[in-house]
Parts: structure tokens; C-alpha cells; sequence
């Protein structure tokens, strides 16, 4: 992908990384943190029940990092058969004869669309990745 659209593409999923990572991780942490310092401070408990509670604690942040982990992979994957196509259709069009400058253009186009429509998902997928963070039981 060209440099360009790459750093359009990241600049926008950091954008979006960084939101969450305000607006919910962050939160999260400090959730666990102190429901950890919790589990510590129970005198009486066994070192493996003391070891259980924490695990408890770190459970909701650590599904909320799949979650994440798991769009971001989806997204990624998207983007990357897209750009694929653009590499085949480009191929296509220099074994067909074009000159370089045809598939330069071509493959610029090309990837330019994909980066567009991807752009454009951000916002449903930031939606349902807000939404699902939500619903993990703290």
C-alpha cells in the first residue's frame, strides 16, 4: 500500500485505538488494579485463593483486549484482500500489454478505494466495539 494511504489508514485506527483506550480500557484497568489490591489485602485467604481472585479480577480486561485485538485483525484482514485484488487487477492489466504508468494509476486508484471504504467502516466498527466493551460484566 502506498505510504500515503497507509498512514491515512493508521492515523485514523490510532485515532479510534486511542478513544477506546481513553473512554473504556483505561477504566477497566483501574477496576482490576484495585480489585487485585482487594484480593490482597485478604489475610485470611489461601496463596491459591488470593491467586484465583486476581485471575477473577484481570478477567473483563483481558476479554476487552481480545475484543479489540480481534476487530482490529478483521479490519486488517479486509483491508489486506483489498489491496490484494488491487495487486491482481494490476497484474492483469501489465500482462494484458498496459504500460507502467496505466498500472500505476491503476493500482494507486485502486488502493485509494479500498483505504476510502475502510476509512469509512471506522465508525460502525468503533460503535460495536464500544458497545460490546459495555456489556462485559465487570
Amino acid at each position: 500500500m502506498a505510504e500515503a494511504h497507509q498512514a491515512r489508514v493508521q492515523t485514523v485506527v490510532e485515532d479510534m485505538v486511542q478513544s477506546l483506550e481513553r473512554e473504556h480500557i483505561r477504566k477497566m484497568q483501574g477496576r482490576m488494579f484495585r480489585c487485585s489490591a482487594e484480593c490482597c489485602d485478604r489475610s485470611t485467604d489461601t496463596m491459591a485463593q488470593v491467586h484465583q481472585c486476581i485471575e477473577t479480577c484481570h478477567t473483563p480486561l483481558a476479554k476487552a483486549q481480545g475484543l479489540v485485538t480481534s476487530e482490529l485483525e478483521k479490519f486488517q484482514d479486509r483491508l489486506t484482500r483489498c489491496t490484494m485484488t488491487c495487486n491482481d487487477k494490476a497484474k492483469d492489466l501489465f500482462d494484458s500489454g498496459a504500460k507502467e504508468p496505466a498500472v500505476r494509476s491503476l493500482m494507486e486508484r485502486c488502493v485509494g478505494s479500498c483505504v476510502d471504504d475502510h476509512i469509512n467502516l471506522i465508525p460502525s466498527m468503533t460503535r460495536r466495539m464500544k458497545e460490546n466493551l459495555d456489556s462485559i460484566r465487570q
